[in-house]
């Protein structure tokens, strides 16, 4: 493969910055590890002098991750410099990523500098990353909004100083695709060094053009895209990854690249990243989506039984999916056993430690006994909430039990374990649900605002899996609990634990 296009993944970085999304050291490995069998090119773990908690996701992700570069981010500062290049270190293949806003916008008001001292910090910063690390990426901030001789002049200094890669982000998603495509063209015909380092496109969505963006970038000469996982960013977000990677793979002879990553593994990222960061992946998102291999109207039907490709651009088994899962979804019953179990899961994508798959049989098994028919929706629901009530939690619900009705004010009596502890309170509500929270609340000691509460079936029908997303601010920053039931005041109850343990820890 002569000429490819490197998948720069920044959900641990861009994508984590979206509220809410806020990730613990466990999770971002999850995410790390998934972001390597996908074979992306560079993972950017983070940004390591934000916080302690950033740096050391940044510095253990380094030191034990595999395949990709690892990158973290920093402002063209020598204090960020230095923290950074501690944290990457480690790693195998280690990436600077240093950025300076060079727009006039960005240098008026943010900044307060001209753009020769912008020229000149961007040029000593960038050697001063690339005496530390030989693999340095510089991004002018807000390129999209600079003047584009002001870019070029940025852009061929910082190569000749020794950037490797250099990105051109559309950091407030402001360019359409004809645009940007032409900003990457000027570039490559007026940046006489050009052909010393690799252009990089980074684009937001916030008109929805971030993939069409990205695209045209690739059109005209960039051979980077920065990615994340289900579209995950700022604002409303980075162009996806699943996306730009199956519009390059399904559109080769137009574009003539290629990707390096494994597309197989591109259905159980997206579900990785939406159970850890509690948000849902939309049923019409195109790629991963529940509704994007699934056909209601007749003539559709006919075409499809007839030839897949009449109304299929590419194939659910290319991202990952089981052709059962498209088709009836039946896998398992109550009574199979540990290995069937476990090879399923591994077919769904899972790579889970035996306590795990243990685990996630015991919930299976108790599934199972209420429902007639386990989906493959279930298993996937069934396993994240394993996984995301896994190691050690502080609090576990031991006994549950409300009444509600009509004429009846609604009441939760919860029990919950802590350690060799057991408290029970009760408590009443507006609702099962609110009675249920107030419950754990007076017994956690933890009183956090509720921002968010959603419910949505993982299956069809009355037996149907209940999977409940809390999100709540406790000092200032946001948690987000997962769970899933075919009781959906259990699942509710769980989800908010699982919250609260967050925070605890």
């Amino acid at each position: 493969m002569s000429d490819y296009v490197r998948i720069f993944d920044t959900t641990l970085r861009d994508g984590e910055q979206c509220p809410g999304a806020t990730m613990n050291l466990e999770e971002k490995l999850r995410v790390a590890r998934q972001l390597a069998l996908l074979n992306v090119d560079v993972i950017e773990a983070g940004f390591p002098i934000a916080s302690k908690d950033d740096f050391e996701a940044v510095k253990t992700i380094a030191g034990e991750i595999e395949g990709p570069e690892i990158a973290g981010l920093c402002r063209c500062l020598p204090k960020d410099i230095e923290r950074g290049w501690q944290a990457v270190k480690g790693a195998r293949k280690p990436r600077l990523h240093i950025f300076l806003a060079t727009s006039k916008i960005h240098l008026q008001y943010k900044l307060r500098k001209a753009e020769d001292e912008i020229l000149r910090q961007a040029v000593e910063m960038t050697k001063y990353a690339a005496s530390l690390c030989a693999n340095v990426e510089f991004s002018p901030e807000d390129a999209s909004r600079t003047e584009r001789s002001f870019l070029a002049e940025v852009v061929e200094a910082v190569i000749e100083a020794g950037a490797t890669t250099v990105n051109i982000p559309d950091t407030v998603g402001y360019a359409v695709p004809w645009e940007y495509g032409e900003t990457i063209k000027y570039l490559r015909t007026h940046v006489k060094n050009i052909d010393r380092a690799v252009l990089s496109a980074h684009c937001h969505d916030d008109l929805g053009l971030a993939v069409a963006n990205s695209l045209a970038a690739v059109a005209n000469g960039a051979r980077q895209v920065e990615v994340a996982v289900n579209g995950l960013g700022e604002r409303a977000g980075n162009c996806a990854l699943e996306e730009i990677v199956m519009a390059i793979k399904t559109r080769r002879e137009v574009l003539g690249v290629d990707t390096r990553v494994n597309t197989q593994q591109i259905m159980a990222a997206s579900r990785l990243v939406s159970q850890i960061t509690g948000f849902p992946v939309p049923p019409n998102k195109a790629i991963v989506g529940s509704n994007a291999f699934k056909h209601e109207a007749g003539i559709h039907q006919h075409g499809v039984l007839v030839h897949r490709a009449t109304y299929e651009i590419m194939s659910p088994e290319q991202i990952g999916l089981n052709p059962e899962e498209i088709a009836q979804g039946i896998v398992l019953g109550k009574h199979s056993g540990h290995h069937a179990f476990e090879k399923r899961l591994k077919d769904l994508g899972y790579n889970l430690t035996q306590d795990e798959v243990a685990r996630a049989l015991e919930r299976f098994k108790e599934v199972a006994d209420k429902k007639k028919v386990v989906y493959d929706e279930d298993l996937h629901a069934i396993v994240e909430d394993v996984v995301a009530t896994g190691a050690r939690p502080t609090y576990t619900i031991d006994y549950l039990s409300v009444t509600a009705g009509s004429h009846l004010i609604p009441t939760a009596t919860v029990r919950l374990r802590k350690g060799g502890r057991v408290v029970q309170r009760a408590a009443t509500g507006d609702g099962p649900v609110d009675a249920v929270f107030k419950a754990i609340s007076s017994i956690t000691h933890i009183k956090g605002e509720l921002l968010d509460y959603a419910i949505r079936s993982v299956t069809s029908g009355r037996e149907a899996m209940g999977e409940v997303t809390v999100k709540v601010r406790y000092k200032e920053r946001i948690y987000t609990g997962v769970a899933a039931s075919t009781d959906v005041i259990e699942a509710s109850a769980k989800a908010y634990v699982n919250c609260l343990n967050r925070i605890l820890v």
